[in-house]
């Protein structure tokens, strides 16, 4: 299964790079596969496992915030193994190229 998601803690100014480098910390901490982009994190496991791991992120930004905001995209197929990585090879390999990553 592959979880994308975003924490955003309200009510902290303009810039939240520090509460998102402690929630980042607590993914890359949890030996999941995980592929951080500029917009939110993509991580894969197991559905217990990784929402373990989602809850935890929103727990950790509202330790300093008033208010959090999470989103959660869920793409679950089941037998599917490494789709973190294989999904974009399926594309690029379509095109016959490699893009930006």
């Amino acid at each position: 299964m592959l979880v994308q998601f975003s924490i955003v803690p309200l009510a902290k100014g303009e810039s939240i790079s520090g509460q998102v480098a402690r929630i980042l910390d607590l993914v890359d901490g949890s030996g999941l596969p995980y592929r951080l982009t500029p917009m939110g994190t993509i991580v894969e496991g197991g559905w217990d496992e990784v929402m373990a791991l989602v809850g935890q992120c929103h727990r950790e930004a509202l330790r300093d915030a008033p208010r959090a905001l999470t989103t959660i995209t869920i793409d679950d197929r089941p037998g599917k193994p490494d789709r973190i990585t294989e999904k974009v090879r399926s594309v690029e390999a379509k095109l016959g190229r490699a893009l930006k990553k």
